[in-house]
């Protein structure tokens, strides 16, 4: 025999389906914070004050093909002429050790970047959308074989450009992301 639910049951947990639909949750990374008369972002250069030659110039680059993936904003290597800017200062990249060989050397290291970034509404009085002094990434990185252990930020992104390339697209996502969602 099939036990028949009451009609208030069933009015009940479409009234919470609805509500729980229309409760301003998104998908991580799907949002968009911005005023929508943002049309032209500028990222002009990056300051670097770390150790690393090249970070800023890559990472600069990252986050602007980062912002062009979003599709509707036109973006812009400088600040003139734009509505929103985003400007970051590098403060520094290390590498701190995350695992070791039986003779404790380093094996494996997390490379982390310290920047202070800022995204300003530019046609807005220079109002400050989002802001974060101490925006930190980290990006795992593992050493080949036979390496010595002995590698600080300059040696390891001069040996491979790769890992530098992979640390500024993580870097540029998680800025942008930031950004949209307005965290």
């Amino acid at each position: 025999m099939i036990a028949r639910r009451p009609i208030g049951w069933l009015a009940a947990m479409m009234v919470a389906a609805v509500v729980s639909a229309a409760c301003g949750y998104a998908l991580a990374g799907r949002g968009n914070a911005l005023p929508a008369s943002i049309t032209t972002i500028g990222v002009p250069p990056f300051v670097n004050h770390s150790s690393i030659g090249d970070v800023d110039r890559v990472v600069a680059t990252a986050v602007r093909e980062e912002f062009q993936t979003k599709g509707r904003y036109q973006v812009r290597p400088d600040a003139a002429g734009v509505d929103g800017l985003l400007t970051a200062t590098i403060s520094s990249v290390t590498l701190q050790p995350t695992a070791f060989s039986d003779d404790r050397r380093p094996t494996a290291f997390a490379v982390v970047v310290l920047a202070n970034v800022e995204f300003k509404h530019v046609t807005d009085d220079n109002r400050v959308l989002w802001a974060n002094p101490v925006f930190r990434v980290t990006d795992d990185y593992q050493l080949a074989s036979g390496s010595s252990g002995d590698v600080d930020p300059s040696a390891l992104f001069s040996q491979n450009t790769q890992a530098l390339d992979r640390l500024a697209r993580k870097f540029a996502r998680e800025v942008v992301t930031s950004i949209f969602e307005a965290f």
